[in-house]
């Protein structure tokens, strides 16, 4: 029922020590609410949520830590995307559905090839509102989810305005998973280097 991956909880616990957790939700909770959306989450996120923290108050992301586990941040339901180019307005008011299909296999710039509003607003509606939990936010409009539906399942996302891309731990390698991004981090590296 547990990740069993002894190095996975170790970086876990010493990337968010005790003081920046929120409570763990628990393995009745977590399998209720994995029932009521008709999704299992991937591990290790699956066991730290219901084990470790059901989010924390400190990063990553670097706004506010990581999210309970189906909670939108503050910023959700009313930021305005410079490049959202579809003629339905984003709803962040809309219930998402994690058991849909995650709708991107690969990085998308919607804001260089968005020729067609037919092909591209479905997907781009999508994109921030199925297949994932979110993560976080590093800024208004700027948001990380973790896949849990679909091919890239268990792969860590950046969702910006204008853009959606795969974490990678190297950066430009396959995309990595929620370790691999916690991880890198904890340690400031790949996409956490500062500038």
């Amino acid at each position: 029922m547990h990740d069993d991956n002894p190095s996975a909880t170790a970086l876990l616990h010493d990337a968010f020590p005790a003081e920046v957790r929120r409570s763990p939700l628990g393995w009745k909770a977590l399998l209720a609410w994995e029932n009521q959306h008709r999704v299992v989450l991937p591990e290790p996120y699956r066991t730290f949520t219901a084990e470790i923290a059901n989010g924390t108050h400190e990063g990553p992301p670097d706004e506010g830590g990581l999210l309970p586990l189906g909670e939108k941040p503050d910023s959700w339901t009313r930021w305005e995307a410079d490049y959202w180019m579809s003629p339905q307005p984003f709803d962040g008011t809309a219930a998402r559905r994690p058991a849909e299909p995650f709708p991107l296999g690969e990085e998308w710039q919607w804001e260089y090839d968005y020729d067609d509003h037919t092909l591209h607003s479905p997907v781009l509606h999508g994109l921030y509102q199925h297949g994932s939990v979110l993560l976080g936010s590093d800024r208004p409009g700027a948001y990380w989810t973790l896949v849990v539906a679909g091919p890239q399942r268990g792969q860590v996302w950046w969702l910006g305005d204008g853009c959606a891309t795969p974490y990678a731990s190297p950066p430009g390698q396959p995309g990595g998973g929620f370790l691999d991004w916690v991880g890198d981090w904890h340690t400031g590296q790949g996409w956490w280097c500062p500038e």
